[in-house]
């Protein structure tokens, strides 16, 4: 089987989290600046099969789509006419910031650890890819 890859858009960072080749487990990647997340992509995939992207949607509590969509939407379109035959899906990300500080904390890590962006987009994409993955359980 293939990997899926999971992605939290940033204006300036990007995480990155994917599952293992049997689909199980969602896992951290990394965290890559948004202008080179189309290289970095790229790379991966020449190194690794990748079945699918969850590319998380950003939306406001009303349910409408935030202003960061204006950012994810050039960059799916890129991804689309360069990976054709790759889907990209998107997926709810309400609350996956929150949600990753939360882990942080429970997790024990430190005030100064706690304030490190870069893993909070790696934790934030790992929560979106596990959401994902547990609701194509049901």
């Amino acid at each position: 089987m293939a990997r899926i890859l999971s992605i939290d858009y940033g204006r300036k960072r990007t995480g990155i989290a994917v599952t293992d080749p049997l689909q199980i487990i969602a896992n951290r990647l990394t965290t890559v600046a948004s202008s080179q997340l189309i290289d970095f992509l790229t790379q991966y995939m020449q190194r690794e099969s990748v079945e699918r992207v969850v590319v998380g949607l950003p939306r406001q509590m009303n349910n409408q789509p935030s202003e960061s969509m204006r950012y994810i939407t050039p960059f799916v379109n890129r991804f689309r006419k360069l990976f054709p035959n790759v889907p990209i899906e998107f997926f709810d990300e309400r609350f996956t910031s929150v949600l990753a500080h939360r882990a942080m904390i429970d997790g024990g890590l430190s005030k100064m650890a706690r304030r490190n962006k870069e893993l909070v987009d790696e934790i934030s994409a790992t929560i979106i890819l596990r959401d994902y993955l547990e609701s194509k359980k049901q």
